[in-house]
C-alpha cells in the first residue's frame, strides 16, 4: 500500500509538470497594458527637457528606463479624432473612417458635432481584438469611445456644456460605473472641461479603475497640455507648468498599476500630434463665398434677441466647401461630376496660394491626398505654413488676426506635427532609441504586448 500511495504521488507531481511545461509552450502570455495619451505632446517636451527646464519625473523616467521614437510621423489630417483612432487601430484615416474631429457638416446643422460614435470606426480596434480574446478592457474619455466595445467605459462625449451632459454620459456609460466611481471621488470632471484640473480629476478616476477592475488593457485620455498650448503656443510657460502638472497626475496612474499588476504591466504614453505657433487666421469661405462657390442667407435676428443683435449668416446652398481640421483643409465638391465647378476652385485656390499674405504652403490634388489616406471625399487639401490656421468666417476679411497663439493639424511631413511614443515594462529595453516611426506601426507594437491579432493594422510593430 505504502509503495502504491507513493507511485500515485510521482504520477500527480508528473502530471503537474507536464501540464505547467504545456501552457508554458502551448499559451501565449501577455503583459497587462495601460496606454495614456497626452494630447499635443510633442518630443522635445521629454527629449529635451533639461532645456526647458522641465520638473517631469514620471515622463523623463520612460526616456531613461524604457524605449521611446524621438518622433511619430502622423496621419491626414494631424488633429486628435483621426490620430486617436489610428493609433488603435493601425489604419489611416481614409481607411478607419474618422476623417477629421467634427462631422462633415456644409450646412451646420450638427452644432458643430464631432466624431464621438465608436459605430463610425469601419475598422476593428484594439478594444475589439483585446475582448475578442476574452481579456477585459478599461477606457476614461478616449476620443470616438461613445458605444465601443469596452467593459467598462467612461466615453468622452459632451454637447452643450450644462448639466444635461453629465445626465447624457451616465447614460453612455456602463451601467453603474460612474456612480460607483463618485460616492468614494465626488463628480467625474465634465465633457467639455479640458483644462488641468479636468486632467487631475480624471486621473483619479483612472487610477480608481486599475485598482477596482484590474482589466487587461485600459486607455487613458489627457487634454488639458493641447488647450493650454492653444491659448498660449507650445512651449510657453504655461504650457511647461501644465506638462508638470500632468507628470505629477501621471505618477498617479502608475502609482496605481505597480499596486495592482506588481510590476506585471507595460505602460505605453502616446500623443496625437504636434504643435506649432499661430498668430493669423485664413478664411477659405469668405473667399469661396465670394467667388459664387458658397450661397448665403441673411436670417433677421429674433425677437428674443437684442434689437442690436447683428444678423445671422447662414449658408443657404454650395457648390464646393472647406472642411477644416487646423492647419488644414479638405475641399468637398457638392457634384463630383461637376468639371467647371473643380476647375474654378482649382483657379481659386492656386490664385490664393500665390499670395504669400494668405500663408497657404501647399495645395494638395485629389490622388496625392487619397494615397496618403486622408479625406477620400475630398478633391483638394489646402495646407496652411506655420503661423497660420483655417478660420470658418463666411463674412468679413480674408485674412484675421488670430486669437489662440497655436495649432496643429498641418501637413504631417513637418517635422514639428510629430507626436511621441514611450513605452516602458517588463521586456521593454532600457533607455532605447526607436528613431523616427509611422504612427501606424504603433497598434500593431500594443498588440504584440497584448498577444492578440489586429490582422487589419497596415504597418510592423517596432518591438
Amino acid at each position: 500500500m505504502f509503495l502504491f500511495k507513493r507511485c500515485l504521488v510521482l504520477v500527480s507531481i508528473l502530471l503537474a509538470s507536464l501540464s505547467g511545461f504545456a501552457q508554458d509552450q502551448g499559451e501565449k502570455r501577455h503583459a497587462s497594458l495601460i496606454l495614456i495619451s497626452i494630447d499635443g505632446l510633442k518630443p522635445e517636451y521629454l527629449l529635451e527637457a533639461d532645456a526647458h527646464n522641465l520638473k517631469i519625473p514620471n515622463l523623463r523616467r520612460f526616456v531613461r528606463e524604457g524605449a521611446y521614437a524621438t518622433g511619430v510621423h502622423g496621419v491626414i489630417p494631424t488633429v486628435t479624432y483621426p490620430s486617436h483612432t489610428t493609433i488603435l487601430t493601425g489604419v489611416a484615416p481614409a481607411e478607419h473612417g474618422i476623417y477629421a474631429n467634427t462631422t462633415f457638416d456644409p450646412l451646420r446643422k450638427n452644432y458643430g458635432g464631432w466624431y464621438w460614435y465608436a459605430e463610425d470606426i469601419k475598422v476593428p480596434t484594439l478594444w475589439d481584438a483585446a475582448s475578442a480574446a476574452h481579456l477585459t478592457t478599461a477606457n476614461v474619455h478616449w476620443p470616438v469611445s461613445v458605444s465601443a466595445r469596452i467593459t467598462w467605459n467612461l466615453p468622452q462625449y459632451w454637447r452643450t456644456g450644462t448639466p444635461d451632459d453629465r445626465k447624457l454620459l451616465r447614460v453612455l456609460a456602463t451601467p453603474d460605473l460612474l456612480d460607483t466611481l463618485e460616492k468614494d471621488l465626488g463628480l467625474y470632471a465634465d465633457g467639455m472641461n479640458e483644462d488641468i484640473e479636468g486632467d487631475e480629476n480624471r486621473t483619479k478616476f483612472a487610477a480608481r479603475l486599475l485598482e477596482l477592475k484590474h482589466p487587461d488593457f485600459a486607455t487613458i485620455y489627457l487634454t488639458a497640455l493641447d488647450t493650454e498650448e492653444h491659448a498660449s503656443g507650445p512651449f510657453s510657460p504655461q504650457s511647461l507648468s501644465t506638462l508638470e502638472r500632468i507628470d505629477a497626475a501621471l505618477g498617479g496612474i502608475l502609482a496605481a498599476a505597480q499596486r495592482v499588476y506588481n510590476g506585471h504591466a507595460v505602460a505605453v504614453v502616446v500623443s496625437d500630434h504636434g504643435f506649432v505657433p499661430i498668430n493669423k487666421v485664413l478664411h477659405l469661405s469668405v473667399a469661396f463665398r465670394n467667388a459664387g462657390l458658397i450661397e448665403v442667407e441673411d436670417t433677421a435676428a429674433s425677437a428674443a434677441m437684442t434689437t442690436d443683435a447683428p444678423p445671422k449668416t447662414q449658408i443657404k446652398s454650395w457648390k464646393a466647401i472647406p472642411w477644416l481640421s487646423g492647419g488644414s483643409a479638405a475641399i468637398v465638391l457638392h457634384d463630383k461630376k461637376d468639371g467647371l465647378t473643380k476647375a474654378k476652385v482649382a483657379l481659386l485656390l492656386a490664385k490664393l496660394a500665390a499670395d504669400p499674405a494668405n500663408g497657404i504652403d501647399r495645395v494638395v490634388p485629389a490622388d496625392e491626398l487619397h494615397a496618403r489616406g486622408g479625406f477620400p471625399q475630398a478633391d483638394f487639401l489646402v495646407a496652411l505654413r506655420p503661423g497660420f490656421v483655417h478660420g470658418d468666417n463666411l463674412t468679413g476679411g480674408l485674412v484675421t488676426p488670430s486669437t489662440i497663439k497655436g495649432s496643429h493639424g498641418f501637413w504631417p511631413d513637418l517635422p514639428d506635427m510629430n507626436s511621441v511614443f514611450f513605452v516602458l515594462g517588463p521586456g521593454i529595453p532600457s533607455s532605447r532609441s526607436l528613431g523616427q516611426i509611422d504612427m501606424l506601426q504603433i497598434a500593431p507594437t500594443l498588440a504584440k504586448i497584448l498577444a492578440v491579432p489586429l490582422p487589419s493594422a497596415k504597418a510592423k510593430p517596432v518591438l
